[in-house]
């Protein structure tokens, strides 16, 4: 019996279709680069079909040399020169770029009066300096005439040796969108170490969706800047405030790129590791009091501000803060967040984790986290055999690919789960729990309230949509959603 004999011709058609965009787009992955129109299916052609029109027999030799000629040079060309608005044609719904044209600037910011963590000493005075961030800001722009998307960034990496060249769709320095008011604010906040470009994928995608995304190099944290972490311990979640406030002030002022742009009333922060360290402090979480002067913490008992043996610490909280994604939170497995403090967290969170995190935890991690705030309606995405790095960083530069033993390439992957994947999956939740949170709307509910197995669901659609029978992930392709969990508590469970 030929092998082909007995599938449904409609599912090798889509097969067929599918493998040209493989082999058409970049010759090996599958994956589309946002601009870039699918190819189109000139592999059907090829195909000899079995008397009775219901089964495909075989592909034609012929149709595999047609595929292999069409090997697209310019997409194998972006691959390699690290793309960062890739969206693989499996990726769920709301992975996909937004309308809006994308703009990007560069912010240095200047926080007065800030402690230097680093040369204070254990027992004397607290030295004082102006805490200088780096901001990378996109948002919704408008392009000049003739003006192009696209655009390049030029980052340090893991490898402290190499320099990578990023390409997305932004354009440097373009015109903020006029006209349709301003945009929810999104700040992004780094790992340990790290860089505001770390997760410049989702920077991107947010703001083709109508958000100002704003992504700080969090200083003593960087990649070339990676002091102890005691200071990254103190500094984190008050860089992330101080952020919001001067992005808040930049609108309000009456001149300026930012100038009547940012919604900072409907913030939302975004933090990978350490980032969500201290984005779980802003939400409400105190910092464990008995780790005010552990071994790795900050001197002279610095930390106590940002716990609640501090009286202030509750009036300290920014009430703009509306939502946050979570992604690998550092902290309890290290005893800086445990279950009473965690019940302080009242904000809606979306947490995601790898099941296998041996840097952040699992059990004892990231899931007792969401376990342990009670007080706050949250989600928990897991993916399956995921260790730390899975769906936050930017795909491994090939500049570290390049070098002759990958030196910092493991910063950036994960051994189960392809990066590019797991940045569209992330992609997709964040942009529903976003517009929920932040833009009020509800139809994205329907994207985040879902079963909490996918394996168990049925997928059953009709010409597009779904019958009664379908309980699949919403916005999920037939067998796309594997691999993952999704729970859902409401605040008081």
């Amino acid at each position: 019996m030929n092998p082909a004999q007995g599938i449904s011709c409609s599912r090798l058609v889509d097969a067929a279709k599918y493998s040209l965009i493989l082999v058409k787009q970049i010759g090996i992955m599958g994956i589309r680069v946002k601009g870039i129109k699918e190819p189109d299916p000139l592999i059907l052609v090829a195909l000899n079909w079995s008397s009775n029109m219901n089964t495909i027999t075989q592909i034609s030799t012929t149709a595999i040399l047609m595929m292999t000629l069409s090997i697209n040079a310019t997409a194998q060309s972006d691959f390699k020169s690290n793309r960062i608005d890739i969206v693989r044609p499996d990726a769920p719904e709301l992975s996909a770029f937004g309308d809006y044209a994308i703009g990007v600037r560069t912010l240095e910011l200047l926080d007065a009066g800030r402690v230097d963590v680093v040369n204070t000493q254990p027992g004397a005075d607290n030295v004082i300096h102006d805490r200088s961030l780096t901001v990378e800001v996109w948002y919704p722009a408008q392009l000049a005439e003739g003006q192009q998307p696209g655009g390049e960034y030029s980052t340090e990496t893991r490898n402290l040796e190499v320099i990578a060249t990023l390409h997305g769709s932004a354009v440097r320095d373009a015109a903020p969108l006029s006209g349709e008011g301003n945009f929810p604010l999104v700040i992004l906040s780094h790992g340990y170490p790290g860089n505001r470009f770390l997760m410049s994928h989702l920077g991107e995608n947010l703001a083709s969706k109508g958000y100002v995304v704003a992504s700080i190099d969090h200083t003593d944290s960087t990649y070339q800047n990676q002091q102890p972490i005691a200071s990254t311990l103190y500094n984190r979640a008050k860089d992330q405030r101080f952020v919001l406030q001067k992005m808040a002030e930049m609108s309000a002022a009456a001149s300026g790129f930012l100038s009547g742009l940012v919604d900072a009333d409907n913030t939302a922060l975004i933090g990978f590791s350490m980032g969500g360290y201290g984005l779980l402090n802003n939400l409400g979480g105190s910092y464990n009091e008995a780790m005010i002067d552990g071994a790795i913490s900050p001197p002279n008992q610095l930390l106590r501000e940002l716990t609640a043996a501090n009286p202030q610490f509750l009036d300290n909280l920014d009430p703009r803060i509306k939502a946050g994604v979570a992604i690998a939170p550092w902290g309890m497995n290290s005893n800086f967040f445990n279950a009473d403090v965690l019940k302080g967290v009242m904000v809606p969170t979306f947490y995601v984790a790898g099941s296998v995190d041996a840097t952040a935890g699992y059990e004892n991690g990231t899931r007792g986290i969401f376990e342990s705030a009670v007080n706050s309606d949250r989600h928990l995405l897991t993916f399956i055999n995921g260790g730390h790095s899975v769906a936050a960083p930017i795909p491994v530069p090939v500049e570290i690919l390049n070098t002759p033993d990958g030196n910092g390439a493991g910063h950036y992957m994960d051994a189960v789960w392809d990066t590019v994947r797991s940045n569209n999956i992330l992609a997709h939740f964040a942009t529903a729990f976003l517009d929920l949170h932040l833009k009020g709307d509800q139809s994205r509910a329907a994207f985040l309230n879902l079963i909490p197995d996918p394996a168990q669901g049925v997928y059953a659609m009709n010409q597009g949509e779904p019958t009664a029978q379908h309980t699949y992930w919403k916005g999920f392709s037939r067998g796309s959603a594997v691999g993952m969990t999704l729970e859902h508590r409401k605040a008081g469970q």
